[in-house]
């Protein structure tokens, strides 16, 4: 039997939600949908054990701390999350893996290829924290993603990675905001089959603008998902009833761009989507019920609202072609009764609509000074608490400036 605490390298039909503080919320979630019957891409996940032996061996965690402690002396100010984290990143990326640690990986690598009759099968390599995605914060987002990793050699190092960006600006922002220590916040990794999606997007089994739990919102965009998740694109739009399965709404948006692999390189590429194609629906009608179905499967298991990400597979015909590769409790409107997320929505009704645009999760309103940004230089110089941020998408490293505005209005994301 084995005693997953210890564990370098667990799978994740062995993992289950109770699992978080071994492989972080991403990789527990995984488990716990392949325990009901969910469709999910195997995998298997790189313990937050391996990365605590990891920094405690190699004599560095000490160091990483320190330079937190000695690099932000003002939590208000943006550039000294940015130097720390270089300097953090950079210290983890050059200390080599113990060698028995790289040896489990590898080994769980080749037995993946052998699950799945391939060679050097494609990955996807996910950051997953040991504090994330609890219900009342999301660290969602904030550590990096690798998609399209071939080979054991590219994998070891964008294992590497990710364990470096447990220490990214925005996330060291936030465990400082949220009062999470750093040094008790350990980070796995999960290694999971990778989707060739033709299409991929998020879902909620709640209106995340309105709040309504009668609605299931269902979003996508050709090739990978990280475009609607990183707000790349603005995405197809449906929402759903979710007792009579009725489409009560649907925006086909103009989709500008997509990931997909390279078929040649196998690398992730950025395409533009050819303009006669760009008003084209993503998903059908049949694909939008089986992901509203699974979507009430998933939120009837966890017993709460939750956020998902789901993907197609090209390669594969349907329903097998209908996979799902996170589930997450949705943190905005899911830890707030109905009655508040009315009172707040009564409480602007009132307001003179001037412009409108899409809300991205309404939390009541806000005025200040509008400072239009366009990258992060632009921010350091001119954002000041309580200013409206102007810009054209969101970036994850505009975090500190995020929390700094009173409102944020984006032409993306």
């Amino acid at each position: 039997m084995i005693v997953k605490e210890k564990e370098l390298v667990l799978w994740f039909e062995d993992l289950r939600n109770v699992d978080v503080s071994i492989v972080g919320g991403k990789n527990a979630s995984l488990g716990e949908m392949i325990s009901s019957g969910l469709p999910v891409p195997p995998g298997f996940a790189v313990t937050a054990f391996s990365y605590e032996r990891f920094i405690q061996e190699k004599k560095i965690a000490e160091q990483i701390y320190n330079i937190i402690k000695e690099t932000i002396t003002n939590p208000n100010d943006p550039r000294q999350y940015d130097t720390a984290s270089k300097k953090i990143r950079e210290l983890i990326e050059k200390t080599p893996m113990p060698k028995d640690m790289e040896n489990a990986i590898r080994a769980a690598y080749r037995e993946l290829n052998k699950r799945l009759e391939l060679k050097d099968t494609f990955v996807a390599v996910r950051s997953s924290a040991t504090a994330e995605d609890l219900p009342d914060a999301s660290f969602a987002g904030q550590q990096e993603t690798y998609l399209n990793v071939k080979g054991a050699d590219d994998l070891i190092d964008k294992v590497v990675k990710c364990w470096s960006s447990l220490f990214t600006p925005r996330a060291i922002f936030y465990r400082n905001e949220k009062g999470f220590p750093h040094e008790k916040v350990f980070i796995s990794v999960g290694v999971q089959k990778m989707v060739n999606s033709r299409c991929a997007g998020v879902m909620f089994t709640i209106n995340p603008v309105s709040g309504d739990r009668d609605e299931i919102v269902i979003e996508g965009n050709f090739g990978l998902g990280e475009t609607v998740v990183s707000g790349a694109v603005n995405p197809d739009d449906f929402v759903i009833d979710k007792n009579t399965m009725q489409i009560k709404e649907r925006r086909i948006s103009r989709k500008t761009l997509k990931y997909i692999r390279d078929s040649k390189t196998g690398k992730t590429v950025h395409l533009d989507i050819p303009e006669d194609e760009q008003k084209t629906v993503c998903v059908s009608d049949k694909e939008l019920m089986m992901l509203a179905e699974l979507a009430k499967r998933i939120e009837k298991h966890y017993a709460k609202p939750m956020d998902i990400e789901w993907a197609i597979d090209q390669d594969l015909s349907y329903p097998e072609n209908m996979m799902l590769v996170q589930a997450r409790p949705e943190t905005i409107f899911g830890i707030k009764t109905t009655e508040a997320a009315k009172m707040e929505e009564n409480q602007s009704k009132d307001l003179k609509v001037t412009v409108r645009g899409i809300s991205a999760g309404r939390r009541g309103y806000g005025i200040g000074k509008a400072k239009v940004v366009l990258n992060l230089q632009d921010a350091h110089r001119d954002m000041t608490k309580g200013d409206i941020l102007v810009t054209g998408m969101t970036d994850p490293d505009f975090v500190p400036f995020m929390k700094m505005a009173s409102v944020i209005v984006t032409d993306k994301g």
